[in-house]
């Protein structure tokens, strides 16, 4: 798992007859100090996340398809929460 911060959201007017319905978000990867880490992904939301909040993604593929309870959905990576704080102790 790791963490992001949306930055937009994704639109399509076509799609995978799996992901209609389903909330598509563009998300910044970032590291435990909230730096950007990488390029932007697509994650489908699963708990109605907006721009401009922190996530907790899951980013595993078949651990993402469960999360959607859908093993025919082509999706890699879900926001599983909300993310309020982070407290990183060194």
């Amino acid at each position: 798992m790791t963490i992001g911060k949306v930055t937009g959201t994704y639109v399509a007017t076509q799609k995978n007859q799996e992901l209609r319905g389903k909330k598509i978000l563009i998300v910044q990867p970032l590291t435990p100090e909230r730096k950007p880490s990488g390029r932007e992904i697509l994650a489908v939301d699963v708990v109605d996340a907006g721009v401009g909040d922190t996530v907790l993604l899951m980013s595993e593929g078949t651990s993402a398809r469960q999360v959607l309870v859908n093993d025919k959905i082509p999706v890699h990576t879900v926001i599983v929460g909300v993310i309020d704080d982070i407290d990183v102790v060194t």
